[in-house]
């Protein structure tokens, strides 16, 4: 019965990104939903950004095993990102209408700095987006009963999210984040109730986690721990600010109030959300502690099952329907834009500049398809080889472009000083010694991504003082075309602005 309600709603799901698909029509429909999403919409799109296995299966298992100070970078760094950007950034993201983030960087810099940040940014979903496919796989797994196996479970997973991307591109990721958002939040919040209950009752679930130590933020003031938290945090606040699928979520709105106020609802309704997955966790420690005990002192990603081990040994057959219906829902909606957003930026700002910048529109799209197929098979095959968690794989991919890609997005955005040069020179700084740190002093005082980010943002600002040697001044005047929203260049090439028609794309399906 379950397994059938399981397949009834993957098909559902299948079936409205096929009906979204009917909408895409141009390259700005299928990597942006034709930036044309009312608020409920988008604040569905930027809710589920974040909310997806790793907050319901790790985020929740983590707070079991070291409290809220293990939780630092996601949820707190995560919804931090999402109000930095509704704040900061979304305006001026909105204002430049653009396809892709990878077209601000030639936008305000040259095609070597698209290049370099669009390979950067491509590969730090492939922990993002196996993380997300590892936790479709222990799904699977678990209502099956262990007759699908974990790799067949994951490349399962990776088929249903294919069928209904290939066709609908953002529209699909748009409407069934707001299937997907509605099954969550109803979902889990009864199970959070049920189990609450079945606890003892609010009050004990919260004394419990209370006595454990699992409510306290900041456990140590050693110089040493408290780098460590700020390190984490950063990580995901300011890291993720520069990936794709913030962006595109932020930029698919129908206009920049909408954008502003979707991203900031989005953003502080996840990080009080992200707790219910964490009380539901507490409630389990208190229902069947000698199996929870056990799900966290077991060996590689095991501790990650903790939750569906409960709902399936605890649970009465609507409850379990509930608990996977919401459990796939936020994987699937998290796990579509991963995917997507590599393949825009993949297609968009790498392929295309090496093609010498000529592809049309519709021929743009049908590339970005065929990468949409190639990139999930690479992450799967990540996924299939990794032994880390997903929690791990998340705070990975987020370092990659904390180094290589947020300081020539943010010293862009606001320093009409920042040239090609300073930008290239940031990229490699941070990347090499990032790198570096992580292979001679992983362990350090100073986390290497500190480091790292550290090296990017003096390679930007001596790079752009110094005398220009590469690339030349690049275009200063984006700063003021993201503060005005009036084109720079409105008869040059690669500025064109207006509804319908992002910078640097031709349009014409």
């Amino acid at each position: 019965m379950l397994v059938t309600a399981v397949a009834a709603y993957l098909l559902l799901t299948v079936a409205i990104g096929w009906y979204a698909a009917r909408r895409v029509h141009s390259a700005q429909d299928y990597f942006a939903a034709g930036r044309s999403l009312p608020l409920y919409m988008n604040f569905a799109t930027v809710f589920a950004t974040w909310f997806g296995a790793e907050t319901v299966l790790a985020v929740s298992s983590t707070f079991l095993k070291d409290g809220l100070s293990g939780v630092v970078a996601d949820p707190f760094g995560a919804s931090a990102c999402l109000i930095i950007v509704a704040l900061v950034f979304a305006r001026r993201f909105y204002r430049l209408n653009l396809l892709t983030i990878g077209d601000f960087y030639r936008k305000r810099y040259n095609r070597t700095v698209e290049i370099g940040t669009g390979v950067a940014i491509t590969l730090s979903y492939l922990g993002w987006a196996s993380a997300n496919l590892l936790a479709l796989g222990i799904c699977f797994n678990v209502l099956s009963q262990g007759a699908l196996t974990l790799e067949h479970g994951i490349m399962l997973g990776a088929a249903v999210l294919v069928v209904y991307l290939f066709f609908g591109g953002m529209f699909a990721v748009a409407f069934t984040d707001l299937f997907q958002t509605a099954v969550i939040i109803c979902g889990l919040l009864y199970i959070a109730f049920t189990f609450g209950d079945k606890a003892g009752g609010v009050d004990r679930v919260l004394a419990a986690a209370s006595s454990e130590g699992k409510l306290v933020l900041v456990p140590s003031l050693e110089p040493r721990d408290l780098i460590a938290l700020l390190a984490a945090f950063l990580t995901m606040a300011l890291g993720s600010i520069a990936q794709q699928d913030v962006f595109q979520r932020v930029t698919s709105a129908k206009d920049e109030h909408t954008a502003v106020k979707g991203t900031l609802f989005g953003g502080m309704f996840y990080l009080v959300f992200a707790f219910v997955p964490m009380f539901i966790a507490v409630s389990a420690l208190l229902i069947d502690p000698q199996a929870v005990a056990a799900g966290l002192g077991s060996e590689g990603r095991e501790f990650q099952l903790i939750l569906p081990n409960l709902i399936m040994n605890h649970a009465s057959g609507f409850i379990q329907a509930l608990f996977f219906g919401a459990l796939l829902s936020a994987i699937l909606s998290t796990a579509s834009g991963a995917l997507l957003a590599p393949t825009a930026i993949f297609t968009e700002n790498i392929l295309k500049p090496l093609t010498g910048g000529h592809m049309g529109d519709r021929q743009l799209v049908t590339t970005a398809r065929v990468m949409l197929v190639v990139f999930t098979g690479s992450t799967m095959l990540f996924a299939l080889n990794s032994e880390a968690s997903m929690y791990e794989m998340v705070q990975n991919a987020y370092k990659v472009t904390l180094v290589a890609a947020f300081t020539p997005l943010a010293f862009g955005m606001f320093w009409r000083g920042a040239t090609p040069q300073g930008a290239g020179l940031s990229i490699v700084l941070g990347l090499s010694v990032w790198m570096l740190m992580e292979a001679l002093a992983p362990e350090g005082l100073l986390p290497p991504q500190l480091v790292g980010l550290g090296a990017a943002i003096f390679g930007m600002v001596a790079g752009s003082l110094a005398p220009q040697v590469l690339g030349g001044r690049g275009h200063p005047e984006v700063v003021d075309e993201a503060v005005t929203g009036r084109p720079a260049h409105p008869h040059g090439q690669g500025h064109a602005h207006g509804k319908g028609h992002a910078a640097g794309s031709q349009t014409g399906v």
